[in-house]
């Protein structure tokens, strides 16, 4: 046997024992996305946190929910801040960002290299004072064993995680909006009923100074209804400030300066009828963009670490060039030929000890990764069954608070027709008003709670209208 064919043989050896390596080192640098989202479907559906709940919550698709509440504005301000919101450009324009990485990480499958062509002319005391070149050339690095593929999954990992960004700033958006909304409206309301306490307690001062005079009451009933009157009076910075700060939220979430917010009184918002209804309850929770891009971000630290791996393996390119010479000749005249192709192996063996180091550390992150991933999924059930609990909770109390204010309005009819009747003195009348208007504000305060129950069930349970959004706004 000669020389060269125990080269040839060594070398094909050599080879194959490269092929076994990368098979044993595992194929698959991507996680099966359909599968991950079915198991979790299915822990879902076992979980069933709607199950409880299933005849209130079963009905029309949730696709646009805040227009239920039928609100001309409301909508508007929804429509700017998807517009306009600077986070969400900011995450839209990263968005972009990641899917041009992912084509310059596919374009690696290709050859590069590029073209060169040049002239030189020298006074120099030589043979040759005139040159021209041009050639062509090219490194193509062979993705044998994956190493590129599992980058390319990575990037498209990435760049998928960036989407559900973008689609989990969305959610906040609109949710925020309509609390911001329904917030400035709840405040408008307060500071009404503020308003009418503030001039019953006057109303009752007058008198009481009246009678005070006249020497038939004393001065302790005048100071405490005084007193009362200026706890009253300092609610009302307090509630301008939170109108205020309503239009801020509003404002930023819009894009805008807060100068520039005008909101019309719109107390109906708070009488309107206005029910959560989940067309699929659990579908809505395994469709969540936080759990899909604790998946994808799983995903990509996968690839990254089957890539980790690959880093172990030679690696196998081809160069080339093509080179046309031209001497004494600026114009490519009277040209010499030459070319070469060049296969090329390199494995970095002295390299091992860091690229295990690398793979082990990459493989940790991987774990680290799906640990995320798991919590994710538990988080948002928890989430989602606490928002059901608090829609409950919230429904209760103000069913409560709506019968405290019946029940201290007929109170108050029944006092002011014994007062007009001489059966109880003024300041009786004056504390059964005093007891509907805070009453009223009690109602008030839950049902702008229970609104926002509502509005935080819609948010946890986002997965099915938050993909219908994404799509209308693409």
């Amino acid at each position: 046997m000669t020389k060269l064919a125990n080269k040839k043989l060594k070398t094909r050896f050599t080879l194959g024992a490269v092929l076994v390596v990368a098979f044993l080192s595992g194929c698959a640098s991507k996680i099966d996305i359909a599968s991950e989202n079915n198991q979790i479907s299915e822990f879902i559906t076992k979980a069933n946190i709607a199950s409880k709940l299933d005849s209130q919550l079963s009905g029309a698709d949730e696709t646009n929910w805040w227009k239920k509440l039928e609100s001309t504005q409301l909508n508007q301000h929804v429509s700017q801040a998807l517009a306009n919101n600077y986070d969400l450009k900011t995450s839209q324009l990263t968005l972009k960002s990641a899917l041009a990485r992912l084509g310059e990480q596919k374009a690696q499958y290709l050859p590069q290299g590029g073209i060169d062509i040049g002239s030189k002319r020298s006074d120099a005391v030589s043979t040759f004072d005139r040159q021209s070149s041009a050639g062509v050339s090219l490194d193509w690095q062979l993705d044998l064993f994956g190493r590129i593929t599992a980058l390319v999954d990575a990037a498209q990992a990435s760049t998928m995680s960036q989407a559900e960004q973008v689609r989990l700033l969305q959610i906040e958006v609109v949710s925020s909006v309509v609390k911001g909304f329904i917030s400035y409206q709840g405040n408008v309301e307060k500071q009404n009923i503020i308003t009418l306490q503030i001039d019953a307690l006057r109303q009752g001062i007058d008198v009481l100074q009246a009678r005070v005079d006249e020497g038939v009451a004393n001065e302790l009933d005048l100071n405490r209804t005084m007193a009362q009157l200026r706890q009253q009076q300092a609610l009302i910075p307090a509630i301008k400030y939170a109108k205020y700060r309503d239009l801020s939220t509003l404002a930023v979430l819009t894009g805008r300066l807060t100068q520039d917010v005008e909101l019309v009184d719109e107390q109906s918002i708070l009488a309107h009828e206005f029910n959560v209804t989940l067309s699929e309850p659990n579908n809505a929770i395994a469709l969540r963009p936080d759990i899909s891009r604790a998946l994808y971000d799983f995903s990509q630290a996968n690839s990254l670490s089957v890539s980790a791996s690959k880093a172990l393996l030679p690696d196998i390119s081809l160069s080339a060039f093509a080179n046309v010479l031209s001497i004494n000749s600026l114009g490519l005249s009277d040209t010499q030929q030459q070319w070469q192709v060049a296969p090329q192996l390199q494995w970095s063996l002295l390299s091992y000890p860091a690229l295990l180091a690398q793979r082990d550390a990459q493989q940790f992150l991987s774990e680290a990764a799906y640990s995320d991933y798991q919590q994710v999924v538990l988080k948002a059930l928890s989430e989602s069954e606490l928002s059901l609990q608090l829609l409950v909770n919230q429904a209760q109390q103000k069913q409560f608070a709506d019968q405290r204010y019946s029940f201290a309005n007929k109170a108050f009819l029944q006092a002011n027709a014994m007062y007009e009747e001489g059966q109880i003195p003024y300041l009786e009348l004056l504390d059964a008003r005093q007891d509907v208007l805070i009453a009223q504000e009690n109602a008030v305060d839950l049902t702008i709670s229970s609104l926002l129950a509502k509005v935080n069930a819609y948010q946890s349970f986002n997965g099915q209208w938050s993909y219908a959004l994404n799509k209308i706004n693409k």
